[in-house]
């Protein structure tokens, strides 16, 4: 679970110069305690919080007099919060993003989870750019509909617990197998892969479990797409450069099984193999477009080659440009060292 953001109280804001207007000096003051909650709150209020601490008046002369700016219905900022700029923009998406999720999620009154593109940044694997609209998932008969700037999802049974939701970075969210299987037809065709790849490297999810997801979209548009590169991620592949490499060198006659991020322990040292025949001893490795560009980073694949050479692992490389312009050679001699290593040494 991660931390609550930090945000800064409006009086720390206006101390440092970083809002304009105020609450105060021009027309009708606002109640006190009014302007205690907001600080309290970071700038944001239902109209249940308000009424709680204050008449309505109150809220209704804020709104009236410029201090508080609607967003979404029931849901109030301090309009120093609101950028000046583009104001063709709504509302939502001229307040800052942490700050239009938390509104979003109170519009939701406790019932809703931030989703898909919303969701994937909130995870820390796709930043959402400005403009792109907000997601939110609520359960069938929330009676909440979409917004400018906020796209709502209604499912059966959803709540903000496990299976469905957790808590990341301090809000709820949609797991995330869940929510990269939903924002892969959302997400821009050369991003998809990429995506994917990262999430499952950096051990934020497993193949097993995407395949599992998948199995709650049964009509997910580009899905054969998908779950190609999912079986691609449980076979072993770690890149795209390695789906690649699978789908046109590295499979069919003659290919062994190769077992991908192999495990092999030498010299105190865990070292993951890319593509290992264990019958032969070799182990194939696939260096990406910008690989040994920096010589230490060279010298560290000699002696970890080299480390690997005292327990009888022949490693071969072959480079990215290699493998994209000519396949078929690559494949060729590939075979050609598998079958050489199945022979023995040759003695001349």
């Amino acid at each position: 679970m991660g931390l609550r953001p930090q945000v800064p109280s409006l009086s720390t804001a206006v101390a440092a110069g970083q809002l304009t207007g105020g609450w105060s000096g021009h027309g009708r003051p606002v109640h006190a305690t009014l302007r205690t909650l907001l600080d309290r709150r970071g700038g944001l209020a239902t109209r249940r919080d308000v009424l709680r601490v204050a008449p309505p008046w109150t809220l209704q002369s804020a709104c009236r007099a410029g201090r508080l700016v609607r967003v979404l219905p029931q849901v109030y900022v301090d309009a120093t919060l609101v950028r000046d700029t583009p104001t063709e923009l709504p509302i939502l998406a001229r307040i800052d993003p942490e700050l239009a999720r938390r509104a979003a999620l109170a519009y939701g009154g406790g019932r809703a989870a931030l989703s898909r593109l919303t969701a994937l940044d909130v995870w820390g694997l796709r930043r959402q750019p400005p403009g792109e609209p907000m997601h939110l998932d609520l359960p069938v008969g929330s009676g909440l509909s979409g917004r400018p700037h906020l796209v709502v999802r209604r499912r059966p049974g959803f709540t903000t617990e496990p299976p469905h939701a957790v808590i990341r970075r301090g809000v709820p969210v949609t797991r995330l197998d869940r929510t990269l299987v939903d924002c892969w037809p959302l997400l821009p065709t050369v991003d998809r892969a990429g995506v994917l790849i990262r999430a499952v490297n950096d051990r934020l999810t497993t193949p097993q479990r995407l395949v599992a997801a998948l199995g709650e979209v049964p009509r997910l548009i580009a899905r054969p797409a998908l779950r190609a590169l999912v079986d691609r991620l449980a076979a072993g592949c770690r890149s795209p450069l390695e789906i690649w490499g699978h789908d046109h060198v590295f499979t069919g006659p003659g290919m062994p099984a190769f077992t991908r991020q192999a495990r092999v322990r030498v010299g105190g040292r865990t070292i993951y193999l890319d593509m290992f025949a264990e019958a032969e001893r070799v182990d194939i490795e696939l260096d990406g477009a910008t690989s040994h560009g920096d010589p230490t980073e060279r010298e560290i694949d000699l002696r970890r080659d080299a480390l690997l050479a005292t327990k009888g692992i022949l490693v071969v490389r072959f480079s990215h440009r290699r493998l994209l312009a000519d396949p078929a050679q690559v494949r060729q001699e590939t075979l050609a060292i598998l079958a050489s290593r199945r022979l023995g040494p040759m003695i001349t």
